[in-house]
């Protein structure tokens, strides 16, 4: 069948505008898979684009005649008759810094970079720049400097256009860095054609994945991440479905139930497994306005239907997180949101042999670093939420503090002074001011778990000798 789309819009949002929520089939049970993430960090949206199979359709954009079919099970392997284009020739390059990320971490620190004359190359999966800021349309606290007043898809734009200003930043899109090797050198694919690119100096600014729940149904399509709906409605326009059900009861399920109201969903109640709410009080005022129960020590148990979510079983736990007998509930629901918290997308530290530490309170395993957010890669810093689970305002000021901290060894006299100056300014204000406030009292001791001094983080390479380095 032909169908119309968007300039602009993903393959995945397309075809979940005209109702269609199947991509693929799973390749021993053959159970129907659909939309999960929305930003290319899952499989969920699989399908076999103009030949290829396993594209991740949520950031693959549409063009005309574009060839979209279901997976089924194991695709096989692409041969030159049934792929369209050719592949070029491998190409390699050179650079100052290579940023592995476009988000609000990603774009703050090539802006930072450029500034000071530096070559930047920048990576990014998602065919846009911006990261999660695309799809925030409330508006951010603080002052001027922070974008105070400002909707996060305004950043993302803003950052963007002052970005293409500057000649010395190469951008590669739908591009993915797949490894870092012995020698310093780091491979990204890009649609068609193979990089190999050697940097002076690495910032990863991959941002985080959603977190997945285990339960009975939990693979139907209609079972989504909430950062997965929001951009099917903030970023596309489209009504992720008609009735819900969120689990969770921190500020993003809070919000994004919020969202669902505005974009004419029923929400038909909010989970929450802790015996008290996870978010702000004003926002559970709102929805609550609405007549949205939230239902504390209340978790899901299982999601029921044939092709999609058709409905869910709920549960009330008692005081050890386990399942009241006889408490249970059907409701009758076409979407499933999980709002249950975020992971830092930490592969590349870890391929490449990084001290890693597991840490609660920033959402999972992150790498050690340094203040000046070094790792034990020499030569390989952590920006954003790969540096543990925080917000898009802290990313954004440890991009720059990423970029600065490079820039400080790279320029020298008048102007590595001075950029040694503007990076202890930007530390002082993030440690002593910003992140003193109790709303970031989690983060804040997360990310004081993950810092080390410069002596340590000596004595942690001796001990943990680095596969790579970039000095």
């Amino acid at each position: 069948m032909e169908i119309e789309a968007y300039e602009g819009e993903s393959i995945a949002a397309a075809l979940y505008a005209i109702g269609i929520d199947v991509f693929s089939y799973s390749s021993k049970l053959g159970r129907p898979r659909g939309a999960f993430c929305m930003i290319g960090k899952c499989s969920s949206c699989f399908m076999v684009v103009d030949g290829v199979p396993n594209t991740r359709t949520c950031i693959e954009p549409v063009r005309d005649g574009v060839r979209v079919e279901r997976q089924k099970g194991l695709a096989p392997v692409p041969s030159e008759k049934t792929v369209d284009g050719s592949v070029e020739p491998e190409e390699v390059l050179e650079t100052d810094v290579l940023i592995v990320g476009g988000g609000p971490a990603g774009l703050s620190a090539a802006l930072e970079l450029a500034r000071y004359g530096l070559n930047v190359v920048i990576v990014n999966e998602h065919f846009k720049l911006g990261g999660q800021l695309v799809k925030q349309t409330h508006k951010f606290f603080g002052s001027k400097e922070l974008f105070g007043g400002l909707r996060g898809f305004q950043i993302a734009e803003m950052l963007s256009e002052q970005l293409s200003k500057y000649d010395n930043v190469k951008v590669l899109l739908q591009s993915a860095a797949y490894g870092v090797f012995r020698g310093g050198w780091v491979g990204v694919a890009s649609r068609n054609k193979l990089y190999r690119i050697k940097p002076r100096a690495v910032i990863v600014a991959a941002g985080a994945t959603e977190q997945y729940l285990a339960f009975p149904g939990n693979d139907l399509p209609g079972v989504m991440g909430a950062g997965g709906a929001q951009t099917l409605m903030n970023e596309y326009g489209i009504k992720p479905g008609d009735r819900a059900l969120v689990v969770g009861s921190g500020n993003v399920g809070l919000i994004v139930s919020y969202q669902l109201l505005q974009a004419g969903v029923k929400v038909e109640a909010i989970l929450e497994i802790m015996p008290q709410i996870g978010g702000w009080f004003v926002h559970a005022a709102k929805v609550r306005r609405y007549g949205v129960p939230i239902l504390t020590s209340h978790t899901i148990k299982a999601a029921w239907g044939r092709e999609r979510v058709e409905g869910a079983t709920i549960v009330r736990v008692d005081e050890k997180f386990q399942p009241v007998p006889g408490s249970e509930r059907d409701i009758e629901c076409d979407l499933v949101l999980l709002a249950i918290g975020l992971a830092p997308d930490t592969r590349l530290f870890a391929q490449a042999g990084a001290v890693m530490r597991w840490i609660p309170e920033l959402g999972g395993p992150v790498p050690i670093r340094t203040r000046r957010l070094e790792t034990s890669i020499p030569g390989m810093y952590v920006a954003g939420d790969a540096s543990g689970i925080e917000e898009a305002t802290t990313a954004m000021i440890e991009g720059r503090i990423a970029a600065l901290a490079i820039a400080s060894k790279f320029l020298d006299g008048e102007r590595a002074k001075r950029v040694e100056e503007e990076m202890e300014k930007l530390l002082d204000f993030l440690w002593n001011e910003y992140r003193a406030s109790p709303l970031l009292a989690r983060a804040r001791a997360g990310k004081e778990k993950a810092t080390v001094s410069e002596e340590e983080m000596e004595r942690l390479r001796k001990e943990h000798p680095p596969l790579v380095s970039f000095r």
